[in-house]
């Protein structure tokens, strides 16, 4: 692993790179600049608060091409019958602060600090991330954020405090965007996310839609 210096913004270029199970870097900064920078390259920040900050862009990535997006039959029937609305950036703060409260399966706390949770807040008012709410009678019941980067957008974290509200959430805005975003980056494997048909494309793979991507923007 490569260590950060946190007074220069760089990363070690993850095409010549692979890290240790996909850890490149260490240290820096969770600043605005350090982590929209990041993202570019295609690299994420992923560590215990309280730890050194690790770097990730693991090899291979985890990854949804909208077009083969899966809806099971159940869930269809529940879009359908508009049990849920939907709404981008109505409250990102409320999405990304509920995602810092979920309990996930087989952790004990959050990755998800208050100071890369106000990163995130700040790249927001900046128009860089974005959250997508799912309201039932009102009430904001899932949701999750993430950065737009050309036609890539990069999932962080979602949250559901009802069955099936982040999961339709989340079809909801790939059938949305179908036609606007050519890749979704769900960084790494959740068994939720495979069973809408996200899956593994080489490191190499990835970074090259990503840059296109870059170039294009």
């Amino acid at each position: 692993m490569v260590q950060l210096d946190e007074n220069e913004i760089s990363f070690p270029d993850p095409e010549l790179y692979d890290g240790h199970e996909g850890v490149i870097a260490f240290g820096g900064d969770l600043s605005v600049e350090r982590i929209w920078f990041a993202y570019q390259l295609g690299i994420f920040p992923w560590y215990n608060p309280g730890e050194e900050i690790l770097w990730w862009c693991p090899d291979p990535r985890f990854v949804l091409v909208p077009e083969e997006l899966k809806v099971s039959k159940s869930m269809r029937k529940i879009l359908n019958k508009n049990v849920f609305t939907f709404s981008e950036n109505k409250n990102f703060r409320e999405v990304i602060r509920n995602c810092q409260k979920a309990n996930r399966k087989g952790q004990s706390g959050t990755w998800l600090s208050d100071e890369l949770m106000n990163t995130f807040i700040q790249l927001n008012e900046y128009g860089l991330a974005k959250s997508i709410e799912v309201w039932q009678d009102e009430e904001l019941v899932g949701g999750f954020y993430g950065l737009q980067i050309g036609n890539v957008f990069c999932g962080e974290s979602m949250f559901a405090k009802v069955s099936n509200a982040s999961k339709a959430g989340f079809i909801h805005f790939v059938e949305s965007n179908k036609n606007t975003i050519e890749l979704i980056d769900c960084q790494s494997h959740t068994e939720h996310l495979e069973s809408l048909g996200a899956k593994m494309i080489p490191k190499k793979e990835f970074l090259k839609i990503l840059h296109e991507n870059n170039e294009r923007g």
